[in-house]
């Protein structure tokens, strides 16, 4: 395999990986900060798929809201 291709590869896995722990966080913990209205299971299974793709995004807004008072 060339080694271009190779480490562009491994910035995808950094980058899924980076994905998984931020989205189980945020749902976990986050997803009420940010949505301050009751999050049920099924909502949260929902959620998670695109916060891990998203994860960028999702933790600035994370971030945001837990610096309001």
């Amino acid at each position: 395999m060339h080694p271009a291709v190779a480490f562009l590869l491994e910035l995808l896995a950094l980058y899924a990986a980076i994905g998984v722990v931020t989205a189980i966080a945020f749902v976990a913990f986050g997803v009420t900060r940010v949505q301050p209205a009751l999050v049920s299971l099924g909502a949260r299974i929902l959620i998670l798929p695109g916060a891990a793709a998203l994860w960028p995004y999702v933790l600035a807004r994370w971030l945001r809201a837990g610096a309001a008072p």
